[in-house]
C-alpha cells in the first residue's frame, strides 16, 4: 500500500478545496431531522452538485458511469469533503455505497445503464429490503418469498429497519425463491420499485426519536424477472458482494468524521475546564490513535477493493468490529466532556451517542463479524 501523494494528487486536492470553498456558501438551509421529503431533496441536490463537478462517482469504474480515480484520489475527497463540512450522502447511502456498487460489480449491462446513471446523477434513492422481525443477524433464515410468475417473481413477506424507505424510489431485496434448499442456497437479489402495488411502508420511531427506518409490508408485490441481479438462487453470494462494501468501505467517511469531532471535543474540555482531568486526556490520546489506526486500515481496505476488482475482502470485517466499537468510546467520552449537559437532546454530540448504540448491531452484528474473522481470515474451524 502506497500512502504517499503524488504531485498530481496534490493538484486535485487543491482543486477540491477551491470548489468546495465557492459552492458550500450557497447550499441551502439543512431541513429538520424529521423532514425526510426535505432532507431527500436537500441530499439530491448536492449530489447533483457533485455529478455536475465531476465529483460523483470518482471511484466506480468508467464503464458504470464513474471517473475510475485511484484509491489516493477517493480518500482524498473523502477528507476534504468532511474537513470542509460538507454535507453527506444521507438519504443516497444505500444506492451510492451499497446497491449501486453491488450492481456494478454483478449487475448486467441493461441494469448498469439503467440504475447506475440515476443514483450519481441524484434523481433516484435505494433503500435496503434485507433483514426481517425473524431473521435479523441470522439473515439467511430469511422468510420474504417471491414465485415465478411468467415474466415476473410475486413476492410476500416484511422487512424491518429499512432505511429511508418512504423516500425510496428502489429497494435492494433479498427474498426466497427456493424453500426446499438449504438457507443459504434458495435465497435470490431483486430490484423492486418502491411504487409498485402491495407495498406498505410504516416508518419506526428510534431511541434518538428519528424516522430513518420503517417495516415495509409486501403483499403478492410484482417485481420483473429482468429486475434480478445475478441467478435465481445465488442472491447470498451477491449479497456478500453488498455487505462487503457495506462494511469495507461504506464507513470511510465516517473514519474522517469521527476524527473531526475528537479534535472538537478536546477543544470543548478546554473551554469548559475539564481538560485538567488526566484520566480524560489519556482517554482522548487513545482514541486519537485509534481513529488514525482505523483510517490506515480504511487505507489498506481501500487499496485491497482496487486490487480485488472494486469489491473489498473479508478485512471489512475486522475493520466494521473495531470501528463500531471505537464509536461509541467516543460518544462515551463526549458525554465525559459535556458532563450534566450531555442528558440534552438538543445538545451536540447527545443524538450520536444514542446513534452510537446501533453500530454494533448494523450492518451485521458484532458476534457475526467475529465469526468472519475468526473462520475467513484465522482459518479457525465453525463453532458447533
Amino acid at each position: 500500500m502506497d500512502l504517499s501523494y503524488s504531485a498530481e494528487d496534490e493538484e486535485f486536492r487543491a482543486r477540491l478545496r477551491e470548489w468546495l470553498r465557492k459552492v458550500l456558501p450557497g447550499l441551502p438551509a439543512k431541513p429538520s431531522a424529521d423532514d425526510w421529503p426535505g432532507r431527500r431533496a436537500y441530499d439530491l441536490g448536492w449530489q447533483r452538485l457533485l455529478y455536475d463537478a465531476g465529483y460523483a462517482g470518482l471511484h466506480w469504474p468508467v464503464d458504470a458511469g464513474g471517473r475510475g480515480a485511484t484509491p489516493t484520489r477517493h480518500l482524498i475527497f473523502l477528507e476534504e469533503t468532511e474537513k470542509a463540512g460538507a454535507p453527506y450522502v444521507g438519504a443516497n447511502f444505500v444506492g451510492l455505497l451499497h446497491a449501486g456498487p453491488t450492481i456494478a460489480a454483478e449487475g448486467s449491462a441493461r441494469q448498469r445503464a439503467r440504475w447506475l446513471p440515476p443514483v450519481l446523477r441524484g434523481e433516484e434513492v435505494w433503500c435496503q429490503g434485507f433483514s426481517e422481525p425473524d431473521a435479523g443477524s441470522d439473515l439467511a433464515s430469511l422468510r420474504t418469498r417471491a414465485w415465478r410468475d411468467g415474466d415476473h417473481y410475486v413476492v410476500s413477506g416484511a422487512k424491518i429497519w429499512t432505511s429511508h424507505a418512504e423516500v425510496a424510489d428502489w429497494c435492494e431485496l433479498l427474498v426466497r425463491t427456493d424453500g426446499q434448499a438449504p438457507k443459504h442456497r434458495g435465497i435470490t437479489w431483486l430490484a423492486m420499485p418502491m411504487d409498485a402495488p402491495g407495498i406498505t411502508v410504516r416508518p419506526l420511531r428510534t431511541l434518538a426519536g428519528s424516522a430513518e427506518f420503517a417495516e415495509v409490508f409486501l403483499d403478492e408485490v410484482r417485481v420483473p424477472v429482468a429486475n434480478r441481479v445475478g441467478e435465481e438462487n445465488d442472491g447470498w453470494r451477491v449479497t456478500m458482494v453488498t455487505l462487503s462494501f457495506e462494511r469495507g468501505t461504506a464507513f470511510v467517511g465516517e473514519v474522517v468524521a469521527c476524527r473531526r469531532v475528537l479534535g472538537e471535543m478536546a477543544r470543548e474540555a478546554r473551554k469548559n475546564g475539564r481538560w485538567d482531568d488526566a484520566s480524560l486526556r489519556r482517554r482522548l490520546g487513545r482514541l486519537n490513535a485509534e481513529f488514525r489506526a482505523l483510517w490506515r486500515l480504511t487505507q489498506w481496505n481501500v487499496s485491497e477493493s482496487e486490487r480485488g476488482g472494486g469489491v473489498p475482502g473479508v478485512g471489512g470485517s475486522v475493520f466494521k468490529l473495531r470501528y463500531s466499537q471505537a464509536r461509541q468510546e467516543l460518544y462515551d467520552a463526549a458525554a465525559e466532556v459535556l458532563g450534566p449537559e450531555a442528558l440534552d437532546l438538543g445538545r451536540e454530540w447527545t443524538v450520536d451517542r444514542l446513534s452510537s448504540l446501533s453500530y454494533t448491531i448494523a450492518a451485521g452484528t458484532s458476534q457475526i463479524q467475529r465469526n468472519i474473522v475468526a473462520e475467513r481470515i484465522l482459518g479457525l474451524p465453525k463453532g458447533r
